[in-house]
C-alpha cells in the first residue's frame, strides 16, 4: 500500500514540475515574441515594463491577502486554545468538587 502512495506522490510531483516548466516556457516565449515584434524597442520596453509592474502588483496583492488570512487563522486558533483551556479548567474544578 505504501508503494501506491509513493507512486501517487511522485506522479503529483511530476505533474507540478511539468506545469512549472510549461509556464516558464510560455513566459520565455512571450518575451521573445515581444522582442521580435515589429514595434520599436521603446514600445517593446514599455510593454515589458507595464507587464512587469502588473505582475509585481498582483504578487503584492496576493501577499497582502495571504498575510490577512494568516492573521485571521492565527486569531481563530488562539481563541480555540483559550476556549479549550477554559473548558479544561472547568472540568478540573468539577472533578475536584
Amino acid at each position: 500500500m505504501s508503494d501506491y502512495r509513493e507512486d501517487k506522490h511522485q506522479a503529483e510531483d511530476q505533474g507540478a514540475s511539468r506545469i512549472a516548466w510549461f509556464l516558464t516556457g510560455a513566459a520565455l516565449g512571450a518575451t521573445v515574441a515581444l522582442l521580435y515584434a515589429p514595434k520599436s524597442g521603446k514600445d517593446t520596453r514599455d510593454i515589458i515594463s507595464r507587464r512587469a509592474q502588473q505582475g509585481r502588483d498582483a504578487v503584492e496583492t496576493a501577499g497582502e491577502n495571504i498575510a490577512d488570512t494568516s492573521r485571521e487563522m492565527f486569531e481563530r486558533g488562539r481563541k480555540l486554545v483559550e476556549d479549550a483551556a477554559d473548558l479544561f479548567e472547568r472540568g478540573r474544578k468539577l472533578v475536584r468538587g
